[in-house]
């Protein structure tokens, strides 16, 4: 569903931190870096996600990676989402229009029951210490999901 590649360069476009900051993901430069990109905070699919990819974080670390979970929700849902379910993994939010979801291509017309609405499809990219994609995984099945990432950048 990405509008980018592998070997592509990451856009480096600003969101909007926890404590009310921004950040671009040049500032994560140097280092391996797992963007996943979910639909909603504190929803079933999502939250198994995110505690998932927090329980695996220091093996991640020990890879020379960083994780960054990216929503539309703002700042202080994230915060209630992390505090709720013990998160470890940093959350971003991309809440205006054009931001770095649009850019990619992973918040896009989606279908249900019938009604179309504008939405996050779930998907993961693996970016390397040099800005570039190394590998990107569409509409992604949660289960598993982190474990797979993390053998993804492992192999990096």
């Amino acid at each position: 569903m990405s509008t980018f590649s592998v070997g592509d360069a990451m856009p480096d476009i600003a969101l909007e931190t926890t404590d009310g900051g921004s950040m671009k993901l040049s500032e994560l430069a140097g280092r391996t870096l797992v963007l996943f990109f979910y639909p909603k905070d504190d929803t079933p699919g999502c939250t198994i996600e995110a505690k998932d990819f927090s329980a695996l974080k220091n093996e991640f670390a020990k890879a020379g990676a960083a994780i960054l979970g990216v929503s539309k929700d703002p700042p202080k849902k994230h915060l209630k989402f992390i505090e709720k379910h013990g998160l470890t993994v940093d959350l971003a939010s991309d809440a205006e229009e054009g931001g770095l979801s649009d850019a990619l291509g992973v918040w896009t017309e989606k279908q249900m029951y019938g009604k179309t609405y504008m939405g996050m499809v779930r998907t993961t990219f693996l970016i390397d210490a040099q800005g570039r994609i190394a590998r990107i995984w569409d509409k992604v099945k949660v289960k598993g999901h982190a474990a797979e990432v993390l053998a993804a950048a492992q192999a990096l």
